[in-house]
């Protein structure tokens, strides 16, 4: 795999919280228009829970995003790709061998943008103990080698439950107080010399100045109101909506 500095390029494009299953499958379009350069990114960055289950190893997961697996495959010969793994898409180093994937662990990732030092992630860092202890369980490798044979002997069981479980869950709801929970957090994760942090995970599409050279982004959840982020000419995160109906941006 070839390796790349970690730099962000004019024209990068975001995508962030897709949550896709057999019934949210509006990505697939986009990924597509990539694919075939009617969007042509300098860079694609995968931002976390772009599936609503992908768990390397666990062969139901794998065979029901499996169109995806390989469409992403395909871009990344072409546009040089990025993964930040999610709480909902885990393990996938293996799946996509050609693509820079950062696991939980590898997480945060400083990068550089026009010399500003920008720090990235999915989002679930800086959490309460009782969820960095979750999140530990599910990614340990005795725990998934556990879940992938019951599952795989179940033909994915296990896999369904937890997937059917998403399909009435509310995405897209505005959480009190955010604004003060993402000082809590920048606190933990920021240091002196990074300008902006971008991160997904909570589906609030907002930025917020944290001072005079200091922004957060929150990327918008793609599930929600079908939006990415584009950086521009002047090296700034824009918002882009995507039009299904019409196969375009706009």
């Amino acid at each position: 795999m070839p390796m790349f500095p970690n730099v962000i390029k004019k024209g990068a494009l975001f995508v962030a919280d897709a949550h896709v299953n057999e019934k949210r499958d509006e990505l697939y379009s986009l990924l597509e228009q990539i694919n075939n350069s009617k969007l042509k990114p300098s860079q694609l960055f995968l931002m976390g829970d772009i599936f609503d289950l992908l768990v390397g190893g666990v062969k139901y997961t794998q065979k029901t995003n499996q169109k995806y697996i390989e469409l992403i495959n395909e871009i990344s010969k072409k546009v040089e790709t990025f993964y930040f793994e999610g709480n909902h898409d885990f393990n996938l180093k293996k799946l996509f061998p050609e693509v820079k994937v950062f696991s939980y662990d590898e997480q945060p990732v400083i990068f550089d943008m026009n010399d500003k030092k920008v720090l990235l992630l999915h989002g679930d860092k800086a959490t309460p103990l009782s969820y960095v202890f979750y999140t530990a369980i599910i990614r340990s490798k005795i725990f998934l080698s556990f879940v992938s044979l019951v599952d795989n002997i179940l033909n994915g069981f296990i896999s369904k439950k937890i997937i059917n479980s998403q399909y009435n869950k509310k995405l897209c709801k505005r959480i009190d107080n955010f604004e003060n929970i993402v000082l809590k957090r920048v606190n933990k994760l920021i240091k002196k010399d990074i300008e902006i942090i971008a991160e997904g995970h909570f589906h609030q599409d907002i930025q917020i100045e944290l001072g005079k050279k200091k922004k957060y982004i929150n990327i918008p959840s793609f599930a929600c109101n079908k939006s990415f982020i584009i950086v521009q000419s002047h090296l700034r995160f824009e918002k882009v909506q995507f039009a299904l109906d019409k196969g375009e941006n706009k």
